[in-house]
């Protein structure tokens, strides 16, 4: 359910950004990490139905849950997020979308047990992980970007072992990384996931692809699919027209 929100003047700390056409707004630390494309690609990168269970590991400020929802408003996201103020902002953003109702998210570390959520009883996890391994990380001063950007305890194997055991047998995993990881992401899949399909973000034309939308469905066995991908920029710095039809709701053509 959908429910109307008073408008509020956000703290000098926070801006408040517009996504999706402007039909939802997130609040974001003026300083400190800041959602940019991949969560708005990522969450239109999932095929969730009426009805379907979606679980967000690391969620940030709710970027990507929250799009998610909007897309497909008849689904509930549940998102986890180890900072306790990024879990607050991001409760802060789905009560600011009038989304309370579809996205809850809690406090929670993917390499513990965490007790109010189940293994096995979510249709959809996804996850927009740090890209940055600890040992090739410059870290950041400010402690919100530095967790978003450099993996820390938890390496990519962690995020990736966690998002196939929250899911339901045959359920989908996604997540948006780094086009130099693919080969190790594929590694840690391999035996545990197949109908595997990667979808690559190119920046503009002839420029190679820098991030990798992959989809893979646990217990399943059949092949890899490489798809066309999408081209994000036109020459003159404007986005194409499929990339903007998607950053303005659309889906993300993985098929």
């Amino acid at each position: 359910m959908l429910t109307e929100v008073p408008k509020s003047t956000p703290p000098e700390s926070l801006s408040e950004d517009s996504f999706l056409n402007g039909s939802i707004i997130i609040r974001q630390p003026v300083n400190g990490y800041r959602a940019g494309i991949d969560p708005v690609m990522l969450a239109a990168s999932v095929n969730a139905r009426p009805g379907d269970r979606v679980l967000e590991a690391g969620a940030g400020h709710g970027t990507a849950g929250i799009c998610l929802a909007r897309r497909a408003p008849n689904c509930s996201v549940t998102g986890i997020e180890i900072q306790p103020d990024m879990v607050r902002l991001a409760n802060d953003n789905a009560r600011l979308n009038g989304l309370t109702d579809n996205v809850q998210v809690m406090i929670g570390d993917l390499e513990r047990p965490l007790p109010r959520v189940a293994a096995g009883s979510f249709d959809h996890a996804i996850a927009n992980p740090p890209f940055l391994r600890n040992d090739d990380a410059n870290s950041s001063p400010d402690l919100g970007r530095a967790t978003a950007n450099s993996e820390g305890e938890a390496g990519l194997s962690d995020w990736i072992g966690f998002l196939l055991r929250m899911v339901r047998a045959e359920g989908t995993i996604t997540l948006i990384h780094r086009a130099d990881r693919l080969d190790e992401i594929l590694s840690l899949m391999q035996g545990k996931a197949g109908e595997i399909t990667v979808f690559p973000l190119w920046p503009k034309r002839g420029v190679a692809a820098k991030r990798v939308i992959i989809r893979a469905r646990k217990d399943i066995r059949t092949p890899l699919v490489m798809l066309p991908g999408l081209v994000l920029h036109e020459e003159d710095g404007n986005y194409t027209e499929q990339a903007d039809a998607i950053l303005r709701g659309g889906a993300c053509p993985l098929k």
